[in-house]
């Protein structure tokens, strides 16, 4: 549907609950009806309240899967040559000297284009992180593309802490949210700035800006920040 309307969608697999011939054909069937853009993960473990509990599959991992959409990419045999930009998750740490960039190479190796990071609003930890990218060249091979939350309330941010580990809010959005009269502007004003802030960082290519419910906060945000031209 997507496609027939000219918006290019980006196709999220995940490998936790897929065996690799599963994965493989899902990658054929979207190359034949003219996907181009992956995003490959491991994906995350069913909530605890899903019953009976599902089984994980995990027969690849997402460098498999990267590994595996990228030889896709370069079969002469395939009737439908695939034409995947392949991207995958990372997650920014705070790089010592000595660091090497393991998961982030791995995917890079196995042939990822782009990365994007999981949700990090800690704009000091991922200007240090890019820092470290762009100084071991790494940049040079891939994209990074970071990843912001439109939070709606301080019970928003709660809920992405508590439940989505790698998640990286600093105390002070809570607290704004939780001294806010409007709460919902609030959290437009700390993505807004946040994307401000993030345009100035060497190595960033892009924004992937993400709301819970309210997705019409994210255009909202798109005017805040001024990128609405």
């Amino acid at each position: 549907i997507l496609l027939d309307q000219g918006v290019d969608p980006i196709v999220q697999l995940t490998s936790r609950n897929r065996n690799r011939i599963a994965l493989v054909s899902d990658l054929l069937g979207a190359a034949t009806i003219g996907v181009t853009s992956l995003m490959l993960v491991a994906g995350e473990r069913a909530p605890e309240q899903f019953q009976p509990r599902p089984k994980p599959v995990l027969d690849v991992n997402a460098v498999d899967l990267i590994r595996i959409a990228n030889t896709l990419n370069a079969d002469e045999n395939l009737t439908v040559k695939p034409d995947f930009l392949i991207g995958g998750v990372v997650t920014p740490v705070m790089p010592k000297p000595d660091w090497k960039a393991k998961q982030l190479r791995e995917k890079v190796d196995a042939g990822a284009h782009y990365l994007q990071t999981h949700i990090c609003m800690d704009v000091i930890l991922l200007r240090r992180y890019l820092k470290h990218l762009v100084a071991s060249k790494l940049i040079q091979r891939t994209n990074i593309i970071g990843a912001v939350a439109v939070l709606g309330s301080v019970d928003d941010a709660k809920w992405l802490r508590e439940n989505r580990p790698n998640v990286m809010l600093p105390d002070s959005i809570f607290e704004r949210l939780q001294k806010a009269t409007d709460p919902r502007q609030e959290g437009i004003l700390i993505a807004a700035e946040t994307i401000r802030e993030m345009a100035e960082m060497p190595g960033l290519v892009g924004v992937n800006l993400m709301a819970s419910q309210d997705l019409n906060a994210i255009p909202e945000v798109i005017v805040a920040a001024g990128f609405d031209a």
